[in-house]
């Protein structure tokens, strides 16, 4: 199987920033952990990151027919981009959203995602293990 990594705004800078939310290993590392747990079990991750909305848009609908899945943390997207919402209801590839922290736990305007009910579906609060629990959701 071959899965597509996406992580959108700030998330380059896991690792320096909220170190108490997001832990302080930097995405790089995480991105390692989570590509050699995927090779031991025989499979194949690419990864992506961007802080511009329409370029996770772009990659969304790239992975269409090249990718099995997609694991998604849109970061702060995810509590208001339509525009990543109705890409993922045009293509086919399934998407698992991902959040390392609680957002039901938070501040107000981050306890809605607008992504949820066109995702597969959603792990959140595990910090960075909420990227292994996603990977492992497309074998359930």
């Amino acid at each position: 199987m071959k899965i597509l990594v996406i992580n959108g705004v700030n998330l380059n800078l896991t690792g320096s920033r909220e170190q108490d939310i997001y832990g302080e290993e930097t995405l790089e590392e995480i991105d390692a952990q989570l590509e050699a747990f995927a090779a031991e079990k025989g499979h194949t991750l690419a990864f992506f990151q961007s802080n511009i909305e329409g370029e996770l848009c772009t990659a969304i609908q790239e992975a269409e027919g090249r990718y099995d899945g997609i694991v998604l943390n849109a970061g702060a997207y995810s509590h208001y981009s339509i525009a990543i919402r109705d890409t993922i209801a045009a293509v086919r590839v399934p998407v698992v959203e991902v959040h390392m922290s609680n957002i039901l736990a938070r501040e107000d305007f981050r306890r809605c995602s607008v992504l949820a009910d066109v995702c597969k579906g959603t792990v959140l609060g595990f910090g960075k293990k909420s990227y292994f629990l996603a990977f492992e959701s497309f074998f359930l």
